[in-house]
């Protein structure tokens, strides 16, 4: 049986019949994933559709040329829909899906979910903001790529990540960060020994310390 747990955290449980929630009920599972597994890969990947109950999820694409870019991330009480793919013939998304925390979430079969949204327009419309809020997230990406210079897409992520973490000292390498940027190393080291330079960071193995944050965003905000 469905734990009372997921009953809330599904944000329109009481808005299903009680059919609607026995045919959830039935299906739903419990799963575990650890840091750096990847829990869909692809169009052709269809896992089901994930909600999260704690943890990190990254959502990301990879170039022709093999080069990663984060395209968003989910945290707890977020649901991720491009893992259920097939569900959406005409969104076809080379999305992977990576636990970038260990994460604990529950999984909705696509055929499952799909056929209890064709019954709900509560879960039709919630589903349609989901979707049209991860657009818009990737829209704004876009738009930072193609409008936005590196070093205030450098300095933005790293507000953000100190946000994420709760931390100025961050555990990140600068691979990892350019994986998220869509760039080369090479690059992102250049931006930071600049930033190192400039008494925005300290750099050191493996760890990146935000020195002034202040200086930092007001650098990564549109001028």
């Amino acid at each position: 049986m469905i734990s009372k747990e997921f009953q809330d955290f599904f944000p329109v449980w009481d808005k299903l019949t009680p059919h609607q929630q026995e045919k959830l009920a039935n299906t739903v599972r419990y799963e575990y994933a650890k840091k750096g597994t990847i829990i869909h890969n692809g169009s052709l990947d269809c896992v089901g559709v994930l909600l999260i109950h704690s943890g990190q999820l990254r959502a990301y694409i990879i170039s022709d040329e093999g080069r990663e870019i984060s395209l968003f991330r989910l945290f707890d009480r977020d649901l991720c829909l491009f893992s259920a793919s097939c569900m959406m013939p005409s969104i076809q998304f080379d999305t992977i899906i990576e636990a970038e925390k260990d994460t604990d979430f529950w999984l909705i079969p696509p055929n499952v979910y799909k056929a209890v949204m064709e019954e709900s327009a509560a879960l039709a419309n919630y589903t349609n903001d989901v979707l049209s809020s991860r657009f818009s997230e990737v829209m704004w990406l876009m738009e930072q790529i193609i409008w936005k210079s590196f070093d205030k897409r450098l300095a933005d992520f790293l507000i953000q990540e100190s946000a994420i973490e709760n931390t100025p000292l961050l555990k990140i390498t600068h691979e990892k960060i350019a994986n998220h940027m869509g760039t080369a190393r090479e690059v992102v080291t250049r931006m930071l020994r600049y930033f190192q330079n400039e008494g925005l960071v300290q750099l050191s193995r493996g760890t990146i310390e935000i020195l002034d944050a202040h200086k930092l965003a007001h650098l990564g905000k549109d001028q």
